[in-house]
């Protein structure tokens, strides 16, 4: 018997199902799955799709359409996860986190849905989830102390001292602080605004920081009324579970207690425009020089139309999809900028899909430049027409997207919900968005008949409902939103009596009181220890060593798809060329190789292939921190027809690179606008590395390699005299040194196409040289700052520890999850306002850090950092201890696919990281005790032992951090 066969039998249609009725049966071939569509009496609609993964999935969405930008949704979304009618404790969304053994745990705000999805392979686990998950969508508490903790409220500096100057505060409100500081989230939104301006589009579902105050706690309760109700409601259900045990635990949580309601949610369409318009938009920055960035977007058809949203999705790949393509290509060798502008391409997140194209990187006052470039380029291209197989290699490229299933990066099961949804709540067919075969028919059919994509794109060019959009760094944009909170906070309380100034303390000192409380968690649902697996993944493999090189070959359901790494340990590498590694890895797929310019390799590669890439890593064996390796890693996929192309094309990569100087200037400039705004967006992630630099090779490494000393590194390249020419020349090294290293290939197919030659790839290794060891300098022992344009602070501290096999390892990752649940969430996110708190350890890396996500506080912050020992000797349990277990497990045991299951366990093999390690290392988990937390603690993270990051908008000297002993070296990014 199959696994299909052991599946559930699919309703019919017509069946009823309790108070269901099945309207739609949809095989669905392409992922071996079946699709079924539901209505409930009350209206609600319900998706379910049956297939064999292990790994079920559930959302529930409801449309959401703002009528303003006080971020209702946004923090609605917050709200209704901290506390509800069963689980009456204050954030039972975070206590399920480590309660759980799940795959994915969260919630999402659109600009016109709001989403609650999961995912677990456990069973137990799914209903646990599910009850959690419905009775906060549809039963929240909504205390007016959650909405002031994560909306807004206005606080006295000091809580209980009326005297001090007050302030606004809200996990959402600096949040939102933060995220307006990002030129790609300033663009989305001005772009939704500009082109939808009458449209609930035009405002900002996130929140706009000065209306998040406008937002009342009697709106916020009206706003959840009006949409969080079955009638409005679209359900989402996957795997191998029993629907009608699903549909029962939803009618009995949920439906038996509503009663019919009719809420009109429907977006209209927006009216066309007479004549294209011109709008701006600013954000905090001071790169004057490069920070601007241009959008010129056409307002499209229904995003709902399968047919429309194929052929502008397929457009959009062979116009912008790849280096080559004959809209990007122009774009860029233009000079003008340095790469596409933040929102190129398709979108269909609107009702109305929007068709967009630009540059960033620029100065301010290109934006007529760049719209007459995109205009002249189009025009060219919609005369010439475009070649065949140009289009046949996008088509190309949906095949392998609708036969490929991974979860690599994002639960497969939770990434057909997001297929689906598009269409389905737009009042489409929800199965085009996961069956494309009858749309490509039919396009494959109007091919044949003569152009398809030219005539689009004159109707493109005739199309008056055009936007050009200007976002450009406004230097002072930062100090005078400054002033303006203030200003805004003078104006709202400029009437305040005393009794309003006692009542700010008293309900300051309320949430503090609330904060404080210990919450009964004993109402949650959970999983014990018994539930977590205990033997780490098998995969079958077979080796061989053709030579120097090894060959693993592992057999998986792949679906046709044929998946290939070639892992290349280094020998000893120049210090010069460490910083050069990770700019030969970003620019090697996307320049030329063997005689071909890096056009028609972009274009061989599209043509044949489901995309290549190349990374450099970073690795310790299991029992030395001191033994670093470096690998670099080409990687591809290709449909099995294709595999032998594919080995081609990584064999010319890896052996015959090709660089030009004028290719380099634009890969670097795109890189280093790319890593310009990633600060803003992960600077705790750089704030843990400059953290981590201080302590051992690894972390010196990392950082050189994707730390702000690579952006500096990168921008003195690019920006300084003669640093492409010196570059060139070591990357010529560096192509030579890479064909000298110990080569392990990792083959991942089904049986049928396991057998593929993989010579032209191990012919090219014949030398012995050893695996090096690099041992870089390592950054001067200091507190670290770096000060760029945002209004928050991302903090970070960092402790050395010990490697994978010694026995505290397990505790000390263990310990992590203990601080970040019980500890750094509620002091940072809770109570201080920050978006997110945490606590890290990678046992491979054998780093410990802390750290905080858009954060209003820096010496505050660091405060808690210290105070973290004197938390560990508060009423700690073993349900508190089982929690972070059960999460730590998690970690060693991620969701994999078929796509990186067999190079995962080859990979890790190889590196010493055993199964019987994995094995070892797991049952130390489970037998770690309260006391091991303490020890460790005490042993590994000391004052003494403990190193700064801090990522920040200003000096964070001029705060009280003398007296935690503090002093940071700062330097501007």
């Amino acid at each position: 018997m199959t696994i299909m066969d052991s599946l559930p039998a699919a309703p019919r249609v017509g069946e009823t199902l309790g108070r269901y009725t099945v309207e739609r049966v949809e095989p669905l071939p392409e992922m071996q799955g079946t699709l079924v569509l539901l209505r409930h009496e009350l209206g609600a609609r319900h998706a379910h799709v049956i297939r064999a993964d292990d790994n079920s999935a559930f959302g529930v969405t409801f449309p959401t359409v703002p009528q303003d930008s006080t971020g209702v949704a946004h923090i609605l979304e917050h709200v209704v996860l901290m506390g509800s009618q069963r689980f009456p404790v204050p954030d039972p969304f975070f206590s399920m986190l480590p309660r759980s053994l799940n795959t994915f745990m969260n919630a999402m705000t659109a600009s016109d849905w709001t989403t609650y999805p999961f995912s677990t392979r456990n069973e137990k686990d799914f209903f646990n989830l599910l009850a959690v998950y419905l009775d906060a969508t549809f039963f929240p508490l909504m205390r007016y102390e959650s909405f002031r903790q994560d909306g807004h409220r206005f606080e006295f500096a000091t809580p209980d001292d009326p005297t001090t100057p007050l302030k606004l505060q809200g996990v959402v409100y600096n949040e939102m602080k933060g995220a307006m500081a990002s030129p790609g989230s300033v663009m989305w939104r001005a772009f939704g605004k500009a082109l939808y301006p009458d449209l609930t589009y035009a405002n900002n579902s996130g929140g706009a920081p000065e209306e998040i105050p406008n937002l009342t706690y009697e709106g916020l309760r009206a706003f959840h009324a009006a949409h969080y109700h079955p009638s409005n409601a679209f359900f989402y259900t996957y795997g191998q579970l029993p629907l009608a045990r699903i549909l029962d635990a939803i009618e009995n949580h949920v439906m038996a207690q509503f009663a019919p309601q009719t809420l009109d949610v429907s977006i209209p369409d927006q009216p066309p425009f007479d004549a294209p318009r011109h709008e701006s938009a600013v954000y905090p920055g001071t790169d004057v020089e490069r920070g601007a960035q241009v959008l010129v977007g056409w307002k499209l058809g229904h995003s709902s139309d399968p047919d429309l949203n194929l052929r502008w999705s397929v457009l959009s790949d062979v116009l912008l999809g790849n280096p080559a393509a004959p809209l990007t290509r122009p774009l860029i060798e233009s000079g003008l900028g340095s790469a596409l502008a933040d929102g190129s391409g398709y979108r269909d997140n609107f009702r109305e899909g929007a068709f967009a194209a630009g540059l960033k990187g620029l100065p301010a006052g290109k934006a007529a430049e760049v719209e007459a470039l995109v205009l002249r380029t189009l025009e060219e291209i919609a005369a010439q027409g475009i070649e065949p197989e140009l289009i046949e290699s996008s088509l190309h490229q949906f095949e392998i997207a609708q036969k490929e299933v991974s979860n690599s990066g994002y639960p497969y099961a939770l990434g057909v919900m997001f297929r689906l949804l598009g269409p389905w709540m737009q009042g489409g067919d929800p199965v085009t968005g996961l069956r494309l075969d009858a749309q490509l028919g039919r396009l494959r059919a109007d091919l044949a008949q003569g152009a398809v994509f030219e005539p689009m794109l004159k109707g493109l060019l005739a199309n008056p409902h055009r936007v050009t959009l200007e976002v450009t760094p406004d230097p002072a944009l930062a100090e005078r939103a400054e002033a303006d909170e203030a200003a805004l906070v003078e104006r709202l309380s400029a009437s305040f009596t005393d009794e309003d100034r006692a009542r700010i303390v008293a309900d300051s000192l309320r949430l503090k009181e609330l904060q404080g409380q210990e919450a009964d968690r004993s109402v949650l649902p959970t999983l014990g220890l018994d539930d977590i697996p205990t033997a780490a993944p098998a995969v079958t493999y077979h080796t061989e060593q053709p030579g120097r090189a090894r060959v693993a070959r592992a057999a998986q359901p792949t679906g046709g798809l044929t998946y290939l790494d070639v892992q290349l340990r280094l020998p000893a590498l120049p210090d010069d060329l460490l910083d050069a590694l990770p700019l030969y890895t970003f620019a090697v797929t996307r320049s030329g190789a063997a005689g071909q310019d890096y056009v028609s390799l972009a274009r061989r590669i599209e043509a044949v292939t489901g995309g290549v890439s190349a990374a450099v890593g970073v690795g310790t064996p299991p029992d030395d921190l001191n033994a670093v390796r470096l690998a670099v890693t080409f990687s591809g996929k290709a449909l099995a027809r294709n595999a032998p192309a594919l080995v081609e094309v990584l064999r010319d990569l890896i052996n015959a690179p090709e660089f030009t100087r004028d290719r380099l200037e634009q890969l670097l400039k795109q890189r280093l606008a790319g890593l310009k705004a990633s600060v803003v967006q992960a600077g705790n992630a750089y704030a843990e590395r400059l953290a981590a630099a201080q302590l051992n090779a690894t972390g010196a490494v990392q950082e050189r390699f994707s730390g702000l000393t690579a952006l500096a590194t990168l921008k003195a390249t690019v920006e300084g005299e003669g640093g492409l020419d010196d570059l060139l020349e070591r990357f010529g090294r560096l192509r030579d040194l890479i064909r000298t290293a110990e080569p392990l290939l990792a083959l991942t197919a089904t049986p049928d196409d396991l057998n593929l030659d993989l010579t032209p790839l191990t012919d090219l290794f014949s030398g012995d040289a050893p695996v090096g060891r690099p041992a870089p300098a390592l950054p001067k022992r200091a507190p670290q700052a770096r000060t760029t344009d945002v209004p928050v602070s991302y903090n970070a501290v960092a402790f050395p520890t010990v490697p994978y096999t010694h026995p505290d390892s397990p505790a000390l990752l263990v310990l992590s999850r203990v601080l970040r649940s019980e500890y750094l969430l509620p002091e940072l996110r809770e109570k201080g306002g920050a978006y997110g708190g945490a606590a890290s350890f990678d046992p491979r890396e054998g780093v410990f850090a802390m750290s905080s996500y858009r954060d209003p506080h820096v010496t505050r912050t660091y405060q808690v950092f210290k105070d973290a020992r004197t938390f560990l000797n508060g009423d700690l349990g073993e349900r508190e201890l089982t929690e972070a277990i059960l999460s730590a497990s998690k970690i060693l045991d991620p969701l994999t696919s078929p796509d990186t299951a067999g190079r995962r366990r080859i990979y890790g093999d190889h590196a010493g990281y055993t199964q019987d390690l994995e094995q070892t290392y797991k049952a130390r988990l489970l037998a770690v005790t309260l006391d091991d937390l303490r020890r460790v603690m005490d042993t590994y993270l000391t004052e003494g032992r403990a190193t700064y990051g801090v990522v920040t908008g200003r000096d964070p000297n001029s705060d009280d951090l003398a007296a935690l002993g503090l002093t940071f070296d700062v330097q501007a990014i």
